[in-house]
């Protein structure tokens, strides 16, 4: 896997994050995916990908999925295709405006979990985990994955898609286990400071939102391998930041989260 140069939080960064969250979705700021027309969501078929070329990007993992309860507008897009291609567009806007990262701006790719070219990507970002059912080349995709040094991010979840999660994962990595992390581990630091796990408290469907990880031989200590924001929802802030439906302060705290997993993936 390959690092990249940061550049550590200022004052300055702040404030341009701030800005950026009001202007990123300015020319796509209709409506909400919950039921309100105007969705520009869709399912990519990997056509969109460009090769990997040292740029960092952002990858979104495609997964074999059951569509049990997902229904309405839900039905025509693949759970892990929720909030694309806008929310991965604006998280890379805020990357590249507050880092010296230089992303992809222009888009994302998708890869499923057993596709090689995976391998050459740092972070991978999977929505909708609830809805996974894992072939046994999925299985071998993630354990070679997180082996090699990739670091995956499960988010768009609640309740009982929890347990799914858990599930799934422990077939991959039986001897690992979830472990909760607090305000305390470094993935809440390493650019922007975020203490307190709190300061982004909007439930989702009424759940508190928590924070668990996989780590390296169940060590905290050690290289985290996943994580994943349980009852929470990071991408629906960053798709509709700057459109008035979440209030600024949260996407802006969602995008800090966002921020910080993505260093900490290409710097350990």
């Amino acid at each position: 896997m390959m690092r990249h140069t940061i550049v550590r939080v200022t004052a300055a960064a702040v404030l341009v994050l701030a800005v950026v969250a009001l202007g990123v979705a300015v020319l796509s700021a209709q409506k909400s995916t919950f039921g309100i027309v105007g969705s520009d969501e869709y399912t990519p078929d990997g056509s969109e990908n460009v090769a990997y070329s040292g740029q960092f990007q952002f990858v979104r993992v495609s997964y074999r999925y059951g569509l049990s309860n997902f229904g309405g507008r839900r039905e025509r897009v693949a759970p892990w295709a929720h909030d694309y291609p806008r929310g991965d567009r604006h998280f890379m806007s805020i990357l590249n405006e507050i880092t010296l990262l230089k992303p992809r701006t222009s888009g994302s790719n998708t890869f499923s979990l057993d596709d090689p070219e995976l391998m050459q990507f740092p972070f991978a970002y999977m929505a909708e985990p609830g809805f996974w059912r894992a072939s046994e080349a999925e299985l071998d995709g993630v354990r070679a994955y997180l082996s090699k040094g990739g670091f995956l991010m499960f988010d768009d979840f609640r309740g009982e898609d929890w347990n799914n999660l858990q599930f799934q994962m422990s077939r991959a990595l039986p001897d690992l286990r979830w472990i909760e992390i607090d305000g305390r581990h470094p993935v809440f630091h390493v650019f922007f400071e975020i203490p307190d796990l709190s300061i982004l408290k909007a439930p989702y469907g009424g759940l508190p939102p928590s924070y668990w990880a996989l780590f390296e031989q169940n060590d905290p200590a050690r290289r985290m391998l996943a994580l994943a924001n349980v009852n929470n929802d990071m991408s629906e802030y960053w798709e509709f930041s700057g459109t008035g439906y979440v209030p600024v302060d949260l996407s802006n705290e969602a995008y800090k989260f966002g921020v910080n997993y993505a260093m900490y993936a290409i710097t350990h």
